[in-house]
């Protein structure tokens, strides 16, 4: 019953780090997806930003 106990003890604690580390791993997927949207988002208005300069001269 003791061994039982043991193993019973390891695998609750292998478990739970193993869980813990993959909410961490989605935690910063989730950064990285919302960073990612943002800046491609500000590239895109640097580019239109641009371009309204370039082609606004034309007087």
């Amino acid at each position: 019953m003791k061994k039982q106990l043991m193993y019973s003890g390891a695998l609750l604690t292998a478990l739970s780090t193993l869980l813990a580390g993959c909410e961490v791993v989605g935690g910063i997927f989730k950064a990285g997806v919302w960073s990612g949207i943002l800046l491609v988002g500000l590239g895109i208005a640097l580019v239109i930003f641009l371009i309204s300069k370039l082609m606004g001269n034309k007087d």
